[in-house]
């Protein structure tokens, strides 16, 4: 238990110093430590998590890959002018396989059927906005890309929005808590991306959008690990026919 919470405190003060170095603009310092705090966030998981989940686990393993494929592009030799950039590809893939995985790890506990009966009209309106959301913000970044950049920009903008979507969609099924801090922290993990996309390619390191998009970040997994603390549970009703008590 000690080590629990001591891994807690220092995953905490990591997070304070990744928001720290991102709005000062210091990237491989922030990429350092947000590579070790997410090694050790999936230590915490994998070792103290009473009842964990193959896929969350799987979740956080390939998103701490990215992130350390992410630090290791900092100490290769610069590409020359024309090179495709294999490790910049490896590492977003690795990113969209593991907000996949959580998009995977959703579906497999809801009642497709009955989600379809109940949500039509919000699961009709949720792609009309995904689609719009996806396009527009893709958009914005278009001229700064290659075609296969683009491309794997706009993957990455869609399988976000998916899992936004996914959640809120799993709230309204469930109803409950975990389903509650699972929606918020996928909330916070798409601003992160939106305004990370804009840090990075619009408006140029403006460091007010560093302390952000990191903040978002550091916010979202918080509530992703808070909600890897429950099992998974029937949906709560809405309303309930019993009495009130006196």
């Amino acid at each position: 238990m000690l080590v629990n919470k001591i891994l807690k405190v220092v995953l905490l003060l990591l997070g304070a110093s990744y928001i720290i170095l991102q709005g000062f603009a210091l990237e491989q310092e922030g990429d350092i430590v947000s590579a070790t705090a997410f090694v050790l966030l999936t230590w915490l998981y994998l070792g103290w998590t009473k009842h964990k989940s193959k896929l969350f686990s799987l979740f956080l393993v390939v998103f701490t890959t990215a992130q350390i494929l992410g630090l290791l592009g900092w100490y290769r030799e610069e590409l020359p002018e024309g090179q495709i950039d294999y490790l910049y590809y490896i590492a977003n893939t690795f990113s969209i396989v593991s907000y996949a995985l959580l998009i995977i790890k959703m579906c497999i506990y809801l009642k497709l059927k009955t989600v379809l009966s109940q949500l039509t009209v919000p699961i009709i309106i949720l792609i009309v906005l995904d689609i719009f959301c996806v396009t527009l913000i893709s958009s914005t970044t278009e001229g700064a890309f290659t075609f296969y950049e683009y491309a794997l920009e706009f993957t990455y903008n869609a399988v976000v929005m998916i899992l936004l979507s996914v959640a809120l969609i799993n709230y309204m099924y469930r109803n409950n808590y975990k389903s509650m801090l699972f929606l918020l922290g996928s909330i916070f993990i798409a601003f992160s991306e939106i305004i990370q996309l804009a840090y990075y390619y619009i408006l140029y390191d403006d460091a007010n959008l560093g302390y952000i998009y990191s903040s978002f970040l550091v916010v979202a997994f918080i509530f992703y690990y808070l909600q890897s603390q429950h099992k998974v549970s029937e949906p709560t009703p809405t309303y309930t026919d019993d009495p009130l008590d006196a």
